[in-house]
């Protein structure tokens, strides 16, 4: 089956940010109306049983990831019975991994109380709610988990993210409800647990329709299972990487500086997140893509792909990390007041941290599409580990600051260098290693001269606080663009991503014409 690459790409990206835009802007107004309603310590909570659960996680093994991977082939080839076969042992894997995960969870309640070091809100029982948050996590794996991989796989993400819009809504209302009417954190928990259920019904119904021939039946052939089976366990070690790196912040922050400042640095990186969360769209509405064209085109072609992605990556990146270091403070202020502020160097360091994930993010989604999990085993936990050890270290130095560095630290000292290494190795040619590190350095260079200046300038102008929140952005993105199109527009990479946005959006903002115009005026 031929995959319209940009057609799904473009289709994914749409309802991927639709998504998104509804998960930022409402769950938003749900932590205010937490902070209003219940108290602020709650967010602290909320944040904590996440990353408590996204550990538990670790149980997923990867086998989601590993298993869309199979049916990048057989889907190519048109093979109904392979595909089949791999759902029946999806299905399977995911009843275990729920397994595990209760278990699991089960295990680590008497420690919870451990990993708070203080500001527990009263009249709570902290067992029932994270036992309410487990049962959500594990009815995400029993409920047709396995029919997800279909709609990946075929790069129709598009309809998971409709589903979980529409449920995502009902659920958003009906929490806003419980805190307004009853003042209930424990209803407010019941709903997310109904929503899941819900949410994974419903995508399965859409599976179904949508691909009535494939059901889980059959089985695979021995050796297949096996290489599926190298691929979970190549991928268990990234997945510990991962989870750890990203959960280990909020644990660690909770156990020795307590509930109330996690939530404080938890509104910061709930922002921070949001963005994250929509450039992800992109590259998850791209990976499927990627991988089948790693399958049927040349290695010279993916390596272009993979510089013209590059430039559009920094090129976003580095306009919100403009709007970032201008906005965040004014924000914050008008937001959760100036009692829950931050001081501005954490802020650069978030700004730091979230260039160096973005570029990082787009590296490991070359390796998740080109499936090279097996040379890349070790990366992610090791540099996870270092991160680890550095936060227990540096928390009880320098508090907020050591655990947002050592993230930092981890990050670009081992795991991007050595991420790299393995890319070149593996999926493009060594030399042209160095003209890529250094493509990278010369965006970062630029990145920083744009956000000196747009920081510069805004500092200098000084306006009631929401037409300076407006003001300041106007400016970040204006300067920021600016500065990219002149040390840049010369790039071979800047004509290309110009052109890929013009055919995603079908034309419909007339870049095409623009690029023409400047390449005219050029000559």
């Amino acid at each position: 089956m031929k995959l319209d690459r940009t057609r799904n790409a473009s289709r994914n990206i749409i309802f991927g940010i639709l998504l998104k835009l509804t998960q930022i802007a409402i769950p938003f107004l749900m932590r205010s109306a937490m902070k209003y309603y219940i108290g602020i310590a709650y967010l602290g909570l909320n944040s904590l049983f996440t990353s408590i659960l996204q550990v538990l996680n670790l149980a997923e093994l990867g086998v989601g990831n590993a298993m869309v991977y199979s049916m990048y082939k057989p889907i190519n080839e048109d093979d109904p019975k392979t595909i089949c076969a791999l759902m029946r042992l999806y299905q399977l894997y995911y009843r275990i991994i729920g397994l595990v995960v209760l278990v699991a969870g089960l295990i680590l309640t008497p420690f919870l109380p451990r990993l708070i070091k203080s500001d527990v809100p009263e009249n709570i029982n902290i067992y029932i709610l994270y036992f309410l948050n487990l049962m959500a996590t594990v009815l995400s794996y029993w409920l047709f988990a396995y029919k997800n991989s279909l709609l990946t796989a075929h790069q129709r993400i598009d309809v998971i993210s409709k589903v979980t819009l529409a449920t995502n809504l009902v659920q958003y209302v009906l929490q806003f409800l419980v805190l307004w009417l009853f003042h209930n954190y424990y209803l407010y928990v019941i709903m997310l647990l109904i929503t899941q259920a819900v949410t994974n019904i419903l995508t399965a119904v859409a599976a179904t329709k949508m691909f009535p021939d494939y059901k889980p039946v059959g089985d695979l052939d021995k050796q297949e299972v096996k290489n599926i089976n190298k691929r979970i366990l190549d991928l268990f070690t990234s997945k510990v990487g991962t989870v750890i790196l990203n959960s280990a912040d909020t644990i660690v922050i909770s156990a020795f500086l307590g509930l109330t400042m996690l939530a404080v640095y938890q509104n910061y990186y709930f922002i921070l997140t949001a963005i994250i969360g929509l450039v992800t769209i992109v590259f998850n509405s791209c990976t499927a893509g990627i991988g089948n064209s790693l399958l049927v085109d040349s290695k010279e072609k993916n390596y272009n792909d993979i510089k013209k992605f590059t430039f559009l990556i920094a090129w976003i990146t580095s306009i919100c990390s403009c709007c970032f270091l201008t906005l965040f403070q004014p924000f914050m202020t008008l937001w959760m007041g100036e009692v829950h502020l931050m001081p501005f160097s954490a802020v650069v360091c978030l700004v730091i941290y979230y260039f160096l994930f973005e570029i990082n993010q787009l590296l490991n989604t070359y390796k998740d599409a080109a499936g090279i999990w097996h040379a890349d085993r070790f990366r992610p936990l090791i540099t996870a580990l270092a991160n680890l050890v550095l936060n227990l270290i540096m928390v009880q130095f320098w508090g907020i600051y050591g655990v947002m560095l050592s993230t930092v630290i981890s990050m670009l000292v081992i795991g991007m260098p050595w991420l790299l290494h393995n890319l070149f190795t593996c999926l493009f040619d060594r030399s042209d290693l160095f003209g890529y590190v250094r493509t990278l350095f010369g965006y970062a260079a630029v990145a920083l001269i744009a956000c000196a200046a747009c920081l510069g300038i805004c500092r200098c102008i000084i306006l009631p606080a929401v037409l300076q929140l407006l003001v300041n952005l106007v400016v970040s993105v204006v300067i920021c663009n600016l500065i990219f199109i002149l040390c840049f527009r010369k790039n071979p990479e800047f004509g290309q991503s110009i052109e890929l946005i013009d055919r995603m959006t079908r034309h419909k903002l007339g870049l095409g014409r623009l690029l023409n115009k400047m390449g005219k005026n050029h000559d």
